[in-house]
């Protein structure tokens, strides 16, 4: 569902006239507020694999801290794999890796090891990774990662669109006091259902990710 969309079902919920545009008024500024709000939780609640992504670092010589670029700072790492020694890195304790470059004086080498390490002046994560690469290596950075603010009035969610209205709903009803319809309780208790539902389907369909294997 497009930002508009997820407002006008939330506005239809809440007996008020739909809008042209999520801009249009006040109150539809304020009920795109909660769907952002919303939004926000039900990325924060589990691994959806719709915002699966990867974000890539080509190495240089000599450079062992890089950006993220777009990556913010609200990501959840899957891995990241060296793409082109094909291998995986391993994510080291800040203090190992004060270890590893002020005792050893920072060996070159090819990287195996990352640790974020502060973030950029636009907010984007950065990392260090050890041995200091000695030549260019292609990193991949495979997380989940939650999508920008919703802005624009066709801007489409990528999570399950349900939880998100029905927890904005039951936001903007706690927001305006007693009302006519259903107690702000009951929406909660809707939302809650409705996440525990996309949850289960989620989880059924990609069944690995519950997987426990020794390495």
């Amino acid at each position: 569902m497009t930002y508009l969309e997820l407002v006008n079902a939330v506005l239809r919920r809440l007996r008020e006239t739909e809008v042209a545009s999520v801009a249009s008024t006040a109150y539809s500024k304020l009920i795109g507020d909660f769907v952002n709000d919303a939004k926000r939780q039900v990325e924060d609640s589990y691994n959806w694999n719709s915002l699966s992504d990867t974000l890539t670092a080509t190495t240089t010589a000599g450079i062992f801290n890089y950006v993220l670029q777009g990556s913010g700072q609200r990501f959840r790492m899957i891995d990241v794999i060296n793409d082109s020694a094909d291998y995986v890195l391993t994510n080291a304790t800040t203090a190992y890796m004060n270890r590893l470059f002020l005792v050893t004086n920072g060996n070159a080498g090819q990287p195996m090891y990352y640790n974020f390490n502060g973030t950029d002046a636009n907010g984007d994560t950065q990392v260090d990774i050890y041995p200091i690469p000695d030549t260019t290596y292609n990193l991949r950075f495979n997380m989940i990662l939650p999508q920008p603010l919703l802005s624009n009035n066709a801007d489409v969610l990528k999570v399950p669109y349900e939880p998100v209205i029905y927890l904005a709903y039951a936001k903007a009803l706690a927001e305006r006091g007693e009302d006519g319809g259903l107690a702000s309780n009951e929406a909660y208790a809707l939302y809650s259902q409705s996440l525990a539902d996309a949850i289960a389907l989620e989880s059924g369909r990609y069944i690995e990710e519950q997987e426990w294997l020794a390495n």
